[in-house]
């Protein structure tokens, strides 16, 4: 599976904000898809994830309530919607697939992720 992020920009301290990883192959529905982010001088750190068969999201804790992630399958694409936005949060955006037979407990690392697109820049001023 190939995945492209895009929908990253410069916004204002809450404001909010739609990624969209869009993916190609006809497998696509099978993964779990993961956003991850990585801001200067930092390690790369799970945002949230969906395991679509399963019906189940994960979130890191600091974005709980504030981000949410969805998946349309008819169009290939995942979806993070990003609310009430903080400077802290500035950081390059990247979405990652998942092989399916990994269980939750792997969702939150990014040493599985097989395939990933070219992340996006999000930038959020205060």
């Amino acid at each position: 599976v190939q995945l492209q992020a895009y929908g990253g920009g410069l916004v204002q301290a809450g404001d909010s904000l739609r990624l969209s990883c869009a993916a190609s192959g006809r497998t696509f529905s099978r993964y779990v898809i993961g956003w991850f982010r990585q801001a200067p001088g930092k390690e790369r750190e799970f945002v949230a994830a969906i395991n679509w068969s399963e019906g189940r999201l994960y979130y890191r804790d600091s974005v709980k309530g504030r981000f949410t992630i969805s998946r349309d399958n008819a169009k290939n694409t995942v979806y993070l919607q990003m609310d009430s936005l903080k400077a802290e949060v500035t950081a390059v955006y990247y979405c990652a697939g998942l092989d399916p037979y990994y269980s939750g407990t792997y969702y939150y690392s990014p040493d599985r992720y097989a395939y990933w697109g070219q992340g996006t820049l999000v930038t959020v001023s205060s």
